[in-house]
């Protein structure tokens, strides 16, 4: 794939103290503009080249919702792999406060190349990047990316279609369970081409006891109209 800007200094030029600010109060986080239309429609485009995938997957079969999407293999596109490996030196530190504040272990070494590493040692050497694709009447079941043992507690969806314009509904929705009391949601409408970065399975939240574990799932509302399709960028491989 061609592509005429340079993805990791937009990734670079992103807010990063506003945008982890928002991770830390809210779990989630929705970047600036990452890729045009173009790149959009080029990356959704591959969708239809099998044999970049290793697997495909019918969310209706597996009771995950109604929709498809598709795992990369690891030879990835390169506005995919730029993507990735930008992204990862920038939610690292976040990922390590994290830990640090929950008294968790922090295994995630400086590049994402030692860390996939480790991953295929521990046998979780399947490629989690994946195309996702909605049509009308279309959703994804509230759920949490976790492959195996090992793990990074931070993720991101790229949109491919214009909301409004390509497709209608179609929200990112999160829940957050929390101690004692009623699970809290929100929802997102994701820009074309816009990045939106959530937790993976937990975040810290405050309490009077100093910092506990605040369980997150994320999902996608209902397709009314339309075709909507994103690009997930996971920093941990699959069993």
């Amino acid at each position: 794939m061609n592509h005429t800007t340079d993805l990791a200094a937009r990734v670079e030029a992103q807010d990063w103290a506003a945008l982890t600010d928002e991770l830390d109060e809210h779990g989630n986080a929705l970047t600036g503009q990452l890729l045009t239309p173009g790149q959009c429609h080029e990356i959704a485009a591959l969708y239809d080249e099998d044999d970049r995938f290793r697997a495909t997957i019918d969310m209706a079969r597996h009771r995950f919702g109604s929709g498809q999407y598709r795992y990369f293999t690891h030879e990835l596109p390169d506005a995919v792999r730029e993507l990735r490996e930008a992204f990862y030196p920038r939610l690292l530190p976040v990922a390590r406060d994290w830990a640090e504040r929950l008294g968790q272990p922090a295994p995630w070494p400086d590049t994402l190349g030692e860390w996939v590493e480790r991953c295929h040692a521990a046998g979780q050497s399947k490629s989690a990047q994946i195309l996702l694709r909605y049509g009308p009447g279309d959703w994804n079941a509230l759920h949490r990316d976790v492959f195996g043992d090992l793990l990074f507690p931070l993720q991101v969806v790229i949109g491919l279609d214009a909301p409004g314009a390509d497709f209608t509904g179609g929200e990112f929705i999160m829940t957050e369970q929390r101690p004692r009391a009623q699970s809290r949601g929100s929802s997102t409408t994701l820009p074309q081409g816009h990045g939106l970065i959530f937790t993976t399975r937990d975040r810290p939240v405050a309490s009077r006891r100093g910092w506990s574990i605040g369980p997150m799932r994320h999902g996608v509302s209902t397709v009314r109209s339309g075709r909507r399709r994103t690009l997930g960028l996971v920093f941990h491989d699959a069993r």
